[in-house]
């Protein structure tokens, strides 16, 4: 696979919103019609308060069509485990309801965060959201104690089987360095949620990060982008395949996309959401700094 990269395709200084200042994390899509999608992301306010807002994007026409001029989820209120901060992960339709997963940031005084799962709930193709539950949807176990439970993606295998890929703290090197890997979750209907300890993805040597996975079905196999880390603030994105979607091969080779050279993803290149629209893949990525400058774009690249 190879990708051709269109560059930067939306950033705040774009627009002139007082709730989008800085940022645009994690990208994750909802198809509306024809090629126009709804990009959602996690922006930041002039506090550095992150919110959930997105914009509708043409993929044949490569532009911006409508920005929301105001966030569709805000933290949540004072104590809960989002109330510093909400950032989308992963968007998916059922039935008439639109499921939205997404990270709830809370500051602790012995650890640097706690990242935990949230589900919100959209009756009008995600123009704004109500919470499914003011706790996060991923528990905390003996076999994950750690308050990192994030960052999932969710896919709907069958009617009543439901797959969660997310990361998952494995332990604390010190209050500022977690290590986490992904791990695999199930359900029966996307909101109760059980969890065994089950890896997909494991930390390689001297890795401290995989983080962010992204999944498609296709040509009979479950495809995996993820972004890893050895060193802070230098993810790139790799690849895994599996048969089941329980026991994944990594080959990162097989991403095949890399830090640009002079560009605003040069020094890392990060949380990757992949989609598949008419025949060709299409991957909604983050560059330097975590995404302080916006979402990037780049498109599978047709054989010749």
């Amino acid at each position: 696979m190879k990708w051709k990269k269109q560059g930067l395709i939306a950033t705040p200084k774009q627009f002139n919103l007082k709730w989008w200042n800085s940022y645009a994390m994690d990208p994750c899509t909802l198809r509306l019609h024809g090629d126009l999608y709804r990009v959602f992301f996690c922006g930041r306010n002039n506090k550095n308060i992150s919110m959930i807002g997105y914009f509708d994007y043409d993929l044949k026409k490569f532009e911006v069509k409508k920005i929301s001029k105001k966030p569709v989820l805000i933290p949540g209120e004072l104590g809960a485990f989002d109330d510093n901060g909400v950032t989308a992960s992963c968007i998916l339709k059922n039935k008439n309801q639109v499921f939205l997963y997404y990270i709830g940031w809370k500051p602790k005084s012995t650890t640097r965060y706690s990242l935990m799962t949230g589900l919100a709930i959209s009756k009008n193709n995600g123009l704004n959201f109500k919470r499914y539950s003011r706790s996060p949807i991923l528990k905390l176990t003996d076999k994950e104690p750690f308050s990192i439970l994030t960052a999932p993606y969710v896919m709907r295998i069958k009617q009543k089987k439901w797959f969660m890929w997310y990361v998952s703290c494995n332990k604390w090197v010190n209050k500022d360095y977690p290590k986490y890997d992904i791990k695999l979750a199930t359900s029966i209907d996307g909101k109760n949620w059980q969890q065994e300890g089950l890896t997909s993805i494991k930390l390689k040597k001297n890795e401290r990060a995989v983080a962010r996975p992204s999944v498609l079905f296709e040509n009979r196999k479950y495809k995996m982008w993820f972004c890893y880390e050895k060193k802070v603030g230098k993810y790139k994105i790799g690849y895994a395949e599996s048969i089941d979607g329980i026991n994944w091969k990594r080959n990162d080779k097989k991403a095949n996309i890399f830090p640009g050279k002079k560009e605003l993803d040069n020094k890392m290149i990060a949380y990757p959401h992949v989609i598949k629209h008419k025949g060709l893949k299409y991957m909604f990525y983050n560059g330097n700094d975590y995404g302080k400058e916006g979402v990037f774009l780049a498109v599978e690249a047709k054989e010749k």
